[in-house]
C-alpha cells in the first residue's frame, strides 16, 4: 500500500546507490548548465584537470600534487551537489515506483448499453475509452477512473490511499468518482469512463511526483537570479585579478603572479556554491515532503505558493468541525409536552440512516424512554429527503409527521391550512444563535416544536487557528449554514471571517476579492460546485473522494480526503521556504568568512603585506587555499540532510523568522568555516600533506 512504502528513508541503502550514480550521469554539460553556480565550478574543475595534466608533462604552473588536490575537491563539490539533488529525486521516484506498483491491467465488463442487466464483453482495461461503460461487481478491480451513474458499492481504496477502510461510492453527488486500481468489496457499479489510456489519475499522480520533472518556482527563479548575479560578480573580480597580479609583479620586481589553480578555487570558495549545491535538492524534496503526508502535488510551485498563502478558506463541516451533528435538546411549543414532541421526531428518523437521523433516535430514547417500533408492519409510508423539499418524515395510521428546515416546514404547514407561529420564528433563532442547526416538527399542519442539533467543534483546531494567526495568515470558514449560526461557530472556533451559505458563485467572488488585494489564497474542496473556487485559488487542495472535476480544478490531491490537511500543506509549504531561507543565510554569511582564509593566503605570494590578515593563523599560503576548497565542498555534504528533511517548523511571523535566521544560520555560517579550515589546515599540516 502507498501508505506504507512510499515514505522512504532519509538514507535509504537503494536510493543512495542509485543516486550515487546519478550524480555521475549528471556531469553532462547540457545538465550542469541547468545550475548557473554549480557550472562555474564544473568549469573550474575541468580547467583545474588540465593543468593537472600540464603539470604531469613538467609545465605546470604549480606543483602537480597541490593542483591534483585542488582539482580532486573541486569534483567532490560538483558531484556531492549532484548527489544532493539525485537522492531528492530517487526518494520522489522511490514515491512514484510505489504509486506504478498499484497499476493493474484487468479484463474489463464493456456494458452494450448504459445500464444495469445489459450485455457485456470483457476486455482489456487498456482498451478502454472516454466514454465507455462497464460494469463492476464485487471483487473486481476497477479498470480505469470514471464515475458511477449507476448502483451503490464499498471499494477498497487502500492502493491509493493507504488507507484500510473502505469507502462508499454512489451515483451522482460528490461521491461518484471510481480510480483505477481500487476494488470493489459489495454489491455493483455501472461506471462511466471519464479518461483516456495514460489520463488517469494514477498516471498524473506518477509524472507528478517525478520530482526531475518540476518546474521552478517564482521564488527560487528570484533566487537563482540573485546567486547568478553574485557569481557573475565574483567572477569578473576574479578574472581580472590575474592582469593586476602579473602587473604589479612587473612593477615592484619582486614576488609572483597568482596561479590559475588559486584562482579558481578563490573563485568557488567565493561564490554562494552551498546554497547553489543545494538548491534544486531543497525543491525537489519539498515535493517529497507533501508526498510523505499523502499529498500529490502538481509541481514545486504549488508547495512553495503554499508556502506563501496568507488567507486560507476552511470549510466547516468535518474541517472545523467533525461533521455528524448530533440532535441535543427537544424543544416543544408552549402546549405541547416533550414526550408528545420526541415521540413525533423519533418516528419520523426512523428510517433516516444519516447521523443526525440517528442521533434523533438515540437521543428520545435515552431522555424519555422511547423504544424503536417496527413501524414498517403498521404499513407506515417514509418521505425521504430531497434537496427540493429539504424535510423528510413519515405518513403512519393517518399521522403525517415532517421535519426539516423552518422555511420548509413553513411552506408545508401553510400548504396544510396551518399556522406558523411566531414562537416557532423564536426558537429557530435561539438555536442559530447557540451556533446549532435547528429542524422544525410538525405533524398534521401542526407544528409540534424544533429539534437542537449541535455541531461539534473539533478539539485543538482554535489553538491551530491562533498558530495560523501568529504566521500572519487569515482563516475564512465557508458554510452553507445560515449567518446566525455560522457566525456562532465562526466565535467558537476562532476564526478571522466567515461566509455564510456559501454559493460556487460567492466562493469565487471571494478569493477574486483577496486576489485583489494582492493576497494568495488557499482551500479545499472535494464537488464539482467547488471546481470554480478550486481552478481559481492559489493552491487548491482536492479531496481524493471527490468528483473528477474539483481534482482536474486543484494543483494538489489529498489522498486521505482530510480538509484538515490543508493546514498542514500550509506549513509544509512554509517549512521549504524556511529552509531555502536559513540555508541562504548560512551560505552567504559561510562566504564571508572565508574570505580571511583564502583572500590573504592566495595574495601572499604577490602581495606578502597581506600575511598580516592572516587571523586563523594557518599554516602556509598552500595549506589555507586547500584546506578552504576542502571545506567548501564538505560544507555540502553535511548539510544535505538538512535540505532533504528541511528545518525545524516553528509558526513564527516573518520579522521573528528572520530575527532567528541571522542569529542561528548567520552567526553559525560566520563561526563555522574559521572552525572547520583551521581543523582541515592542523589535519593537513599534520599528515604533511603540505
Amino acid at each position: 500500500m502507498i501508505h506504507q512504502t512510499a515514505k522512504p528513508g532519509l538514507f535509504d541503502r537503494e536510493i543512495l546507490a542509485e543516486a550515487l550514480l546519478n550524480s555521475f550521469r549528471k556531469l553532462a554539460p547540457r545538465t550542469q548548465l541547468k545550475n548557473p553556480v554549480m557550472f562555474v565550478v564544473y568549469v573550474g574543475s575541468l580547467l583545474t584537470t588540465v593543468l593537472y595534466v600540464q603539470s604531469l608533462i613538467g609545465q605546470g604552473e604549480a606543483p602537480s600534487g597541490f593542483i591534483l588536490a585542488i582539482t580532486f575537491w573541486l569534483w567532490f563539490t560538483v558531484l556531492f551537489a549532484n548527489f544532493a539533488e539525485a537522492v531528492a529525486e530517487g526518494r520522489a521516484k522511490a514515491q512514484a515506483a510505489s504509486l506504478r506498483s498499484a497499476k493493474r491491467d484487468v479484463m474489463a465488463k464493456k456494458l452494450d448499453e448504459p445500464r444495469y442487466g445489459a450485455n457485456y464483453s470483457k476486455v482489456p482495461g487498456s482498451s478502454l475509452r472516454r466514454g465507455d461503460v462497464v460494469l463492476i461487481e464485487a471483487g473486481d478491480f476497477v479498470p480505469a477512473d470514471g464515475e458511477v451513474i449507476e448502483g451503490v458499492a464499498s471499494v477498497n481504496e487502500s492502493a491509493i490511499t493507504g488507507e484500510s477502510a473502505p469507502v462508499i461510492r454512489e451515483s451522482g453527488g460528490d461521491f461518484s468518482a471510481v480510480t483505477g486500481g481500487t476494488r470493489v468489496l459489495s454489491d455493483w457499479l455501472v461506471v462511466r469512463i471519464t479518461v483516456n489510456p495514460g489520463e488517469a489519475f494514477l498516471d498524473r499522480m506518477i509524472a507528478m511526483v517525478e520530482g526531475a520533472k518540476r518546474q521552478k518556482t517564482p521564488n527560487e527563479i528570484a533566487l537563482t537570479i540573485l546567486l547568478v548575479a553574485l557569481t557573475l560578480i565574483f567572477l569578473m573580480a576574479t578574472v581580472t585579478l590575474l592582469p593586476f597580479s602579473i602587473y604589479s609583479v612587473e612593477t615592484a620586481g619582486e614576488g609572483r603572479p597568482i596561479m590559475v589553480t588559486v584562482l579558481v578555487a578563490l573563485l568557488v570558495c567565493l561564490i554562494p556554491t552551498t546554497i547553489g549545491g543545494l538548491l534544486s535538492a531543497i525543491g525537489v524534496a519539498g515535493i517529497g515532503r507533501m508526498m510523505r503526508k499523502n499529498v500529490i502535488a502538481t509541481s514545486g510551485r504549488a508547495v512553495e505558493a503554499a508556502g506563501d498563502v496568507d488567507v486560507l478558506l476552511l470549510d466547516k463541516t468535518g474541517t472545523i468541525t467533525l461533521g455528524n451533528r448530533q440532535a441535543s435538546a427537544f424543544l416543544p411549543l408552549q402546549g405541547i409536552g416533550r414526550q408528545e414532541l420526541a415521540d413525533a421526531a423519533q418516528l419520523a428518523s426512523l428510517a433516516d440512516e444519516t447521523p443526525e437521523g440517528r442521533s434523533v433516535v438515540v437521543l428520545a430514547k435515552q431522555k424519555y424512554g422511547l423504544r424503536e417500533r417496527d413501524v414498517r408492519t403498521l404499513g407506515a409510508t417514509f418521505v425521504h429527503f430531497s434537496a427540493q423539499t429539504r424535510m423528510s418524515g413519515v405518513n403512519l395510521e393517518g399521522r403525517q409527521i415532517r421535519k426539516g428546515a423552518a422555511d420548509a416546514i413553513r411552506v408545508y404547514v401553510e400548504e396544510q391550512d396551518g399556522s406558523f407561529p411566531e414562537e416557532v420564528q423564536k426558537l429557530v433563532h435561539d438555536v442559530a444563535r447557540r451556533g446549532s442547526t435547528p429542524l422544525v416538527v410538525a405533524e398534521n399542519g401542526r407544528v409540534l416544536g424544533v429539534i437542537e442539533l449541535k455541531d461539534i467543534v473539533k478539539g485543538g483546531i482554535k489553538e491551530r487557528f491562533v498558530e495560523l494567526r501568529r504566521m500572519g495568515i487569515k482563516t475564512v470558514m465557508i458554510t452553507g449554514d445560515n449567518p446566525l449560526t455560522a457566525a456562532a461557530i465562526a466565535a467558537e472556533a476562532g476564526v478571522d471571517d466567515f461566509l455564510a451559505e456559501a454559493t460556487p458563485e460567492a466562493k469565487l467572488k471571494l478569493i477574486r476579492s483577496y486576489q485583489a488585494e494582492g493576497r494568495l489564497v488557499a482551500m479545499t474542496g472535494d464537488g464539482t460546485n467547488d471546481a470554480p473556487a478550486l481552478a481559481q485559488a492559489d493552491v487548491a487542495v482536492a479531496m481524493n473522494t471527490g468528483t473528477q472535476a474539483a481534482k482536474e480544478a486543484g494543483n494538489m490531491v489529498d489522498l486521505d480526503s482530510n480538509p484538515t490537511k490543508l493546514i498542514e500543506i500550509v506549513e509544509t509549504g512554509k517549512q521549504m521556504l524556511m529552509t531555502r531561507g536559513a540555508l541562504t543565510t548560512f551560505s552567504i554569511a559561510n562566504d564571508v568568512a572565508k574570505y580571511f582564509a583564502i583572500i590573504p593566503a592566495a595574495f601572499a605570494t604577490t602581495y606578502p603585506a597581506l600575511n598580516a590578515l592572516n587571523v586563523m593563523g594557518l599554516a602556509t599560503p598552500a595549506s589555507a587555499i586547500l584546506s578552504a576548497v576542502i571545506y567548501n565542498a564538505l560544507i555540502i555534504v553535511a548539510l544535505i540532510p538538512l535540505a532533504l528533511r528541511g528545518v525545524s517548523y516553528k509558526p513564527v511571523g516573518a520579522s521573528a523568522l528572520l530575527r532567528n535566521n541571522l542569529l542561528i544560520y548567520g552567526v553559525g555560517g560566520l563561526v563555522v568555516p574559521f572552525i572547520g579550515i583551521k581543523l582541515i589546515d592542523l589535519l593537513l599540516v599534520a599528515l604533511d600533506l603540505v
